[in-house]
């Protein structure tokens, strides 16, 4: 009986798992994209919509639409990205409120945005 107590205690005194980070993943290469978003009042924001057009390949004839929503935590993170695709323009929306995220994969392969959705 003692130890069913102690278990108790110390499993209630274990701190919290963060949320699993929301990702989606392109399959084109060693690049990424890491976003935390957050409201006007600084909150992280739940569900918001991270979309992203990715022109690849020869000419840049081939297309690829990714979208991922965040966690809990307002984070996501788009992987797997091409090193040689042009200048990325990622879209954040949430209900009516919108922002948008440029990255150069050319000079900055890995990215990491702070969105705050106005």
């Amino acid at each position: 009986m003692l130890a069913l107590i102690a278990f108790v205690f110390i499993a209630a005194q274990e701190p919290a798992k963060p949320a699993d980070l929301s990702v989606i993943e392109a399959r084109l290469g060693p690049c990424a994209a890491d976003f935390t978003v957050t409201g006007a009042d600084g909150k992280p924001v739940y569900a918001a919509t991270i979309h992203v057009r990715i022109r690849y390949g020869f000419l840049s004839l081939k297309r690829m639409d990714l979208e991922v929503g965040t966690n809990s935590d307002g984070r996501a993170r788009i992987d797997t990205l091409p090193a040689s695709a042009r200048r990325l323009v990622y879209d954040i929306t949430k209900d009516d409120k919108k922002a948008s995220v440029e990255q150069n994969l050319a000079t900055t392969c890995r990215g990491t945005h702070n969105v705050s959705l106005k």
